[in-house]
């Protein structure tokens, strides 16, 4: 099962943003999506997201085209962190993380809910923010909280084993190095257990130690794709992003000129 996207075309304002890329989001695998600035990442997110309508090509969940899947069914079915998430009223954190609660006769399950949510509060190292108001936070701060609630959105009863998707637009930034570790194990987690991953990472070394496949944009089309270590390329790097590249695999550490 997996999220599938066939022949995307997006234009925009008269901009021509992607052109004819086709990809697939597998169940229980990590996709990492790396590109330089403008290569349209982001809005092949909010393609596949459903958060843009009007694209060429199509897009599918589990096989169903996702035009025909209503907003509540994604919502059951994705969560979505995106680059910028601006909060305009006070809430608190915990209103927050409330806001990733879906309605699953929520009174039967209030109490399964909860406690996964306290597990989410631990996992993400916010039990002392979460009285706080969101927009009193760092930048790191606000991350983990908005990581920790798409992550609640992706609970589900015991007795349901529906197949979910984590879509992260640059998931690590504002993120000191702790918290990052943390945060991209609780991904591998998510994806060893059945989930499938699309991340955006800027991050090259992150990108190529922790994904099962890379997907390169330039200028809105596809460069290349494929798992990682056939990607581990520092030609085809260096053909995305115009610089000198140099990779030592092992460890992977890749360097810029």
């Amino acid at each position: 099962m997996s999220i599938s996207a066939e022949s995307i075309s997006l234009n925009l304002g008269g901009k021509s943003i992607l052109k004819d890329i086709s990809i697939d989001i597998p169940s229980g695998e990590i996709l990492s999506i790396i590109g330089p600035n403008g290569a349209g990442k982001t809005s092949l997110l909010n393609v596949l997201s459903g958060n843009l309508n009007s694209y060429g090509g199509s897009v599918s969940y589990n096989n169903m085209p996702l035009k025909d899947i209503s907003i509540q069914e994604r919502a059951y079915t994705r969560a979505v962190m995106s680059q910028f998430q601006s909060i305009a009223f006070d809430y608190s954190v915990r209103d927050i993380l409330e806001m990733g609660w879906l309605d699953y006769n929520y009174e039967k399950i209030k109490k399964d809910l909860q406690a996964f949510q306290q597990e989410i509060i631990e996992e993400c190292d916010i039990q002392n923010l979460i009285n706080q108001k969101f927009n009193t936070l760092s930048g790191g701060e606000q991350r983990r909280v908005h990581f920790a609630r798409a992550l609640i959105q992706l609970w589900q009863p015991l007795d349901t084993n529906d197949q979910k998707y984590l879509l992260l637009d640059e998931p690590f930034s504002n993120l000191d190095l702790v918290h990052k570790v943390k945060m991209m194990n609780s991904i591998k987690k998510r994806a060893s257990l059945g989930t499938g991953v699309l991340m955006i990472l800027h991050d090259l070394n992150l990108a190529y130690s922790f994904s099962d496949k890379i997907v390169i944009l330039k200028n809105g089309k596809l460069v290349e794709k494929g798992k990682t270590k056939k990607m581990l390329s520092a030609k085809l790097l260096a053909r995305a992003y115009e610089t000198f590249i140099s990779i030592d695999d092992n460890p992977i550490n890749i360097r810029y000129y």
